[in-house]
């Protein structure tokens, strides 16, 4: 077992690919950070984790690395991640107890293996760790009445997957996860400078054109917005600058939004008729990084003649979810599962 403290509090706890969030019961959510490390590979020792070491991307000699634990949702590299979760349990500083209650968001298409590598990263320093899907807590973080027996839709897009659920009375009744959400809608605009500019350019400069201007619909921006973007030419290997428009990021994405909208109507198709038509009468809701990407909403509700709208703060609905269940734990506790 790694945890070297023990906290006084119940702690609910999303381990993103993009960012990783924890929330103290009691007092609400202590810590939002990037799921990032930064290693010294020369003596075997952390520099950086979170804000700091996601500052490092791109910008490291040979010696040091920033790396990201956790890919397409799940653990990638347990080191590495273990380090992260400790470091940001001490940061959280919930105060000391002997046998913590911890919820913990997972991706719905998890598999055995790596629930045991959450497990054993040290996140279950814990005498009771409980495990909800992400899609659950997310729509217990948006105020969606799932107990209650009526069908409520929530899409989760995250940093690493997209989860789609339909569920009722605790439970998805229909869903699934792909692993396509932020990070492919990021590495689609880095792809797509290089192959029609030559323009080679890192993660954290992709990622600030997907922010500054990228959009999901033309409703959404004026297509003519642009933004001047720096990398290389990989023709001469020479520093470059070229000016991109708001036209050109939107169509740069279509693909993997396409696959996330295409995911929904999968679920929508496999939704028993009762359940549908409540969707169909109550909307979508979209929760996750994803949900800020201008248009997405108006792209959803084209695409599949659901009204579709963004949650209230939509970047922390799964930290929020797992919190409300340990808030309620007597009444949403059947909304977990154990994993002890």
């Amino acid at each position: 077992m790694f945890w070297p403290f023990r906290t006084s509090s119940s702690i609910g706890v999303d381990l993103g690919t993009a960012n990783t969030l924890m929330y103290v019961s009691g007092k609400g959510i202590v810590l939002d950070e990037p799921s990032v490390v930064a290693l010294d590979l020369e003596r075997g020792i952390p520099l950086e984790v979170g804000e700091g070491a996601k500052r490092m991307i791109g910008k490291t000699p040979k010696a040091i690395q920033a790396i990201r634990p956790l890919r397409d949702g799940v653990i990638a590299d347990y080191a590495a991640a273990e380090l992260m979760i400790q470091t940001f349990m001490r940061r959280g500083n919930a105060g000391k107890s002997t046998a913590p209650r911890m919820v913990v968001g997972i991706p719905s298409s998890i598999t055995d293996v790596e629930r045991r590598a959450v497990r054993e990263a040290g996140i279950t320093g814990s005498k009771e760790v409980y495990l909800i899907d992400e899609t659950v807590a997310a729509a217990i973080g948006a105020g969606l009445p799932i107990t209650e027996p009526v069908g409520s839709m929530i899409v989760d897009i995250g940093g690493g997957t997209t989860d789609v659920a339909v569920l009722s009375l605790g439970s998805p009744v229909s869903s699934e996860s792909i692993r396509i959400a932020g990070d492919e809608i990021t590495e689609s605009i880095a792809d797509y400078l290089k192959k029609t500019y030559g323009l080679v350019i890192g993660e954290s400069t992709a990622e600030k054109v997907k922010i500054s201007i990228g959009s999901a619909h033309s409703n959404a921006r004026n297509d003519e917005r642009h933004m001047e973007v720096s990398g290389f030419n990989n023709r001469t290997g020479l520093p470059e600058s070229i000016t991109v428009t708001a036209g050109e990021i939107r169509e740069a994405i279509q693909q993997p939004l396409g696959a996330i909208v295409d995911s929904i109507k999968r679920v929508l198709e496999s939704t028993p008729p009762e359940l549908a038509a409540d969707v169909h009468a109550r909307g979508i809701v979209l929760a996750g990084g994803g949900a800020l990407i201008p248009g997405i909403s108006d792209l959803i509700t084209e695409s599949t003649g659901i009204f579709t709208i963004v949650a209230d703060d939509p970047l922390h609905c799964v930290v929020n979810g797992c919190g409300h269940v340990l808030e309620d734990w007597q009444n949403l506790k059947r909304c977990t599962s154990a994993d002890t």
